[in-house]
């Protein structure tokens, strides 16, 4: 376990199965996921990602530097990182905002995508308690990105024609590496 697929692998297209109950397993799953996630730098990582069936995510914001005083600032501060997102659901969608995203399945390939500005997701925790969290800017954009990727739904899906055409090149590769 720990390998990141790759654009053209046929496991990122499959839908997430619901996690029936936070086991050991489960819990060993989503460490061994963070500990993915960090070591390829990433802010967030799919269990669709690493081949495997379970609706589980897991993201990891790091705090920003204020522009005065240089101080580290979350700009979700009532969220603790990282988030184990367990059976996620998106109930509330709200604004929009546009910002460039990466992906640990697509290396090498950034793109502006449009994204709910702000978003509400419930889901149970480590503990299989359920939570729900309001998150905006990157964090919502994050839990957006990683969500569709329990659905199947990968960046290439949400890139226009014209981005797609600009990245193609680089999209021919990584599918030929799969």
């Amino acid at each position: 376990m720990g390998d990141v697929l790759i654009y053209g692998n046929k496991l990122l297209r499959r839908k997430a199965t619901a996690v029936a109950a936070v086991t050991d397993e489960v819990r060993r799953l989503a460490h061994s996921m963070l500990k993915t996630m960090y070591d390829s730098d990433g802010l967030g990582l799919a269990a669709a990602q690493i081949g495997r069936p379970e609706a589980l995510c897991v993201i990891d914001i790091p705090p920003m530097r204020d522009e005065e005083t240089g101080e580290p600032t979350h700009e979700n501060q009532d969220v603790r990182m990282p988030l184990v997102l367990i059976n996620p659901v998106i109930t509330e969608r709200d604004g929009h905002q546009v910002g460039s995203e990466g992906c640990l399945s697509f290396p090498g390939v950034f793109v502006s995508i449009k994204r709910a500005e702000s978003v509400a997701v419930s889901f149970l925790n480590m503990e299989n308690e359920p939570q729900v969290v309001r998150a905006t800017g990157l964090l919502s954009r994050a839990i957006q990105h990683e969500l569709d990727h329990l659905d199947g739904v990968l960046l290439v899906d949400r890139m226009s024609t014209v981005q797609k055409v600009a990245v193609a090149g680089k999209l021919k590769k990584l599918r030929k590496g799969a």
